[in-house]
């Protein structure tokens, strides 16, 4: 694998790669009621890269974030048993913005409580996270074994 950065799980040029595919998707968000266009690119544990973008809906509620985007499209071409390494998540609004609430839960579903989380911060800069720090309390459903 390749060098690692310091106390960072991956390294700069894997960030830098997943930023520009997170960029290119958000290029592709549908949003016109907000003008908020998101990108996200995920790292699967595999070394594969997906991304995706938030597709809004007139119905707010029915709007898929690009997060949960990304995850979609990583279960429809690697089946259910992906397991997501780091997820960078970008805007082209030039604003802060963390996943939601949601999006930390769908992530944690496909993840380890380590797992690297970048998004802008507000003065443009990526901020790194885990999912245990952004979702330190997940709902935890235990399989009913069937």
């Amino acid at each position: 694998m390749s060098q690692r950065d310091n106390d960072i799980g991956i390294s700069q040029s894997q960030i830098d790669d997943l930023r520009a595919r997170a960029l290119a998707a958000a290029t592709n968000a549908y949003a016109p009621y907000s003008q908020f266009r998101v990108g996200a690119a995920l790292l699967l544990s595999d070394g594969s890269m997906v991304a995706g973008c938030n597709v809004e809906n007139a119905s707010y509620r029915l709007t898929t974030c690009a997060e949960q985007s990304a995850i979609s499209s990583a279960v429809t071409l690697y089946g259910p048993s992906i397991h997501i390494q780091a997820v960078v998540i970008v805007n082209l609004n030039n604003a802060a913005s963390q996943p939601c609430g949601g999006c930390r839960q769908t992530i944690h579903e496909f993840s380890s409580p380590d797992t690297e989380v970048f998004f802008p911060a507000a003065d443009g800069t990526l901020t790194r996270s885990t999912v245990a720090d952004l979702l330190p309390h997940a709902f935890i459903l235990e399989e009913s074994g069937h």
